[in-house]
């Protein structure tokens, strides 16, 4: 199967990822990777908020934002 390489910033740690996955992964495959629990953070592509379900594609720029909850 062929790879692929997607680059995720994660605001909650400052630092940038390069990310090598299978090249049918999805935003949930990523956050699996990066052991990042998917209720805890929105994640965007150019901007745009994208689903867990999207497919991601190679050399893809992904922000990984916490989502902050007050009470």
């Amino acid at each position: 199967m062929k790879l692929m390489s997607v680059s995720a910033f994660v605001d909650r740690t400052g630092k940038k990822h390069e990310v090598s996955l299978n090249e049918n992964a999805t935003v949930s495959d990523l956050l699996q990777k990066l052991k990042i629990n998917p209720v805890t953070v929105i994640v965007s592509r150019n901007n745009e908020l994208i689903l867990e379900t999207e497919k991601l594609r190679d050399n893809d720029e992904i922000k990984i934002l916490s989502v902050i909850s007050g009470g």
